[in-house]
């Protein structure tokens, strides 16, 4: 008689250290591969030769591997985020002006835009998290200290604050997002100043955070919306599982159907070389290395997630 798997919940049976050192080598033996985003000037001297690995189970355990505790800049792993501020703030009616399906085209696109009236593909293209970024202007009195007071007490981090120099760098650098600033705006699907909108995303993407920072944040969206570091039910169950999918069909841009095939778990990445992962119902996880494939996902990081499901088992499939 064939014997029953192991339950992939059942962490008891996982040496998690010992799997996360061992990722840490096999990711040490290909360090320089990837490019960063160097589009972006502040991140463009950001050495290669850096990994760093960590989860956070419900419980308030951490492991953690690599550069774990060293600080980046989390880029578009911030719109998980503020999708949930913007989903706090008028719930359902956010789908009116932000559809939920993947885009296959770049984060950053402007193409689909046109044929679409100004209604972006889903809220973590660029274009979809202005949207979100209008959203909390309109419905939080200071929308920055806002953001600031969720991400520390997702996070346990009192001291988590922005990059002004990236910030900086994103607004000198940034035509395309403003041109699909206005374009939204053309549309009538933006209700603050254009400017006011991106200078909240660019400081949404300035945020500096390390791994176990970003794992600890994660957390409530693999405990049916609960943040274990606050004790604060930060959305319901259900809200948790729509983000969750969300981030399984559009996390990791124009790859997330190659992304779900090779890891097998909601993610969202960031060009600062982040990513986040959700296992539902068991951890919160993240990874950093700054090098990007061409889809500006970090290349060692997919990789790293790739070998922790495949020793783990714990993939959504």
């Amino acid at each position: 008689m064939r014997k029953p798997p192991h339950n992939p919940h059942d962490l008891g049976r996982h040496d998690l250290d010992d799997i996360l050192g061992t990722i840490d080598e096999e990711v040490r033996q290909r360090f320089g591969e990837g490019k960063v985003a160097d589009y972006i000037p502040s991140l463009a001297d950001v050495p290669r030769d850096r990994f760093g690995i960590a989860l956070a189970l419900p419980d308030g355990a951490v492991h953690e591997a690599g550069h774990s505790r060293e600080r980046f800049s989390i880029q578009s792993v911030s719109k998980v985020y503020t999708l949930t501020l913007a989903l706090e703030a008028i719930g359902e009616e956010l789908w009116k002006r932000v559809d939920r399906e993947p885009s296959g085209d770049p984060f950053n696109s402007l193409v689909q835009l046109e044929y679409e009236k100004g209604i972006p593909r889903n809220p973590f293209m660029n274009a979809g998290a202005l949207i979100s970024a209008d959203v909390i202007l309109s419905n939080f009195e200071d929308a920055e200290a806002t953001l600031l007071a969720f991400m520390r007490a997702r996070s346990g981090n009192p001291d988590v604050g922005t990059d002004e120099v990236v910030a900086r760098s994103e607004r000198e650098s940034g035509y395309r997002n403003v041109a699909v600033a206005n374009f939204i705006r053309s549309f009538g699907n933006m209700d603050n100043d254009v400017q006011d909108v991106l200078d909240f995303y660019y400081l949404q993407c300035s945020l500096r955070m390390d791994c176990v920072d970003l794992a600890r944040s994660v957390r409530y969206l693999a405990d049916a919306g609960h943040c274990a570091s606050s004790d604060v039910q930060v959305t319901t169950a259900e809200g948790a599982t729509r983000i969750n999918s969300l981030m399984m069909t559009a996390g990791t841009y124009d790859a997330a159907g190659d992304f779900a095939f090779y890891v097998g778990l909601p993610a969202k990445s960031g060009v600062g070389g982040g990513i986040v992962a959700v296992v539902p119902h068991v951890m919160g996880l993240s990874v950093w290395s700054p090098g990007l494939d061409e889809k500006g996902n970090s290349l060692l990081g997919r990789y790293a997630l790739h070998r922790f499901t495949r020793m783990t088992g714990l993939s959504v499939f």
